[in-house]
């Protein structure tokens, strides 16, 4: 497929680029280089081919979701200015 200045105009006009008139021929042509690449891809067969979303098969690597408390709730409160009996003592905002 060729293209030609007309649509190089039109196509940095979708743009909203500036494409100076000493530009269009080269984007010209290596536009339409990029199309005819394209067509060779359309001419390989990909029937029984799925798609792929990674080129490496690893799956998402996942510790068990267990709750617990962290086992550190001491080392936390040694952190805070106020602690009350395990918890974080702050002052009262809303009346």
């Amino acid at each position: 497929m060729s293209i030609d200045r007309k649509t190089v105009k039109k196509i940095a006009g979708l743009a909203r680029i500036e494409v100076s008139e000493a530009e269009e021929d080269h984007l010209a042509l290596e536009l339409s280089k990029m199309l005819n690449f394209i067509e060779q891809l359309a001419e390989v067969n990909t029937d029984g081919v799925e798609p792929l979303t990674s080129v490496s098969a690893l799956g998402m690597r996942t510790r068990p979701d267990v709750v617990n408390d962290g086992s550190i709730a001491v080392q936390v409160l040694t952190n805070a200015p106020e602690a009350t009996s395990d918890y974080f003592t702050v002052p009262k905002v809303v009346e």
